[in-house]
């Protein structure tokens, strides 16, 4: 199984509309952070995790093949405000995608067009699936369960596939949750800056979340301009957790 990081930045990008500072104004492509998104491929099957504001730039570079599904994180925009641009892949099939409750409404309000009772010709197919916590589905030939992080009082997804645990936007985690990820020989998850953030977790919360759990690597996601440049916080993590850069493909073992 291998793991293409789309996106590894948070919901305004890197670098920042208007934004003058030192990681903004970077020419190392490093720093160059879309909206945090990735794509899981095994030779049997291809998942989406999030479909952000960026996915049609993200998504052009690669082969044009089939999405057998699309695992949502979260209902904020800069996790699903790139589902129209699916239309292409519908040529396949209606495109299954995976969210909790709250994040189903949001995919409802968000595109009502793909869910009238009559839609017109080339809207998205999509077909939705309600998912929750620790009930596990498989798609392909890939088994899937669902967790529960807090993103500040908001409950959302985080995924464990396999020896993989995918979890964006986490500010907090319950101590029940946590048997989910532990033992995950690979760890994607967010560190948005270093100073603290009531909704999202710091590079130093990152790190502790990360030797919690025990994770064999971890690769640090939805990072904001704050977080710095990537050669440079780098350098000064262990080399077992690092910063993901956008383009990168990690291989996960099992």
């Amino acid at each position: 199984m291998k793991l293409t990081f789309l996106g590894t930045g948070t919901s305004c990008g890197v670098p920042t509309i208007g934004c003058q500072c030192h990681t903004c104004t970077s020419g190392d492509p490093h720093d160059k952070r879309l909206r945090a998104s990735a794509l899981i491929e095994t030779e049997g099957t291809r998942l989406l995790l999030d479909c952000g504001p960026d996915f049609r730039q993200q998504i052009m570079p690669l082969p044009f093949r089939r999405i057998d599904g699309i695992l949502i994180t979260h209902a904020h925009y800069d996790h699903m405000g790139g589902m129209d641009d699916i239309r292409p892949y519908c040529q396949f099939g209606e495109i299954n995608v995976y969210a909790d409750p709250i994040a189903c409404q949001g995919m409802l309000q968000m595109l009502p067009y793909c869910f009238a009772e009559h839609r017109y010709p080339g809207v998205p197919a999509i077909q939705l699936h309600e998912i929750h916590p620790h009930k596990p589905f498989r798609i392909g030939d890939l088994d899937i369960v669902p967790f529960q992080v807090m993103h500040h009082d908001l409950p959302i997804l985080g995924y464990r596939i396999g020896s993989l645990a995918y979890i964006t936007d986490m500010k907090t985690i319950n101590p029940s949750e946590v048997q989910y990820v532990t033992g995950c020989h690979t760890l994607v998850v967010n560190a948005l800056r270093i100073k603290p953030h009531h909704s999202h977790q710091t590079l130093d919360e990152a790190v502790s979340f990360a030797r919690l759990i025990g994770a064999r690597q971890t690769w640090l996601i939805h990072s904001s301009h704050d977080m710095g440049r990537h050669a440079e916080v780098n350098a000064q993590l262990p080399p077992d957790i690092q910063l993901a850069y956008d383009g990168q493909v990690i291989s996960i073992d099992d």
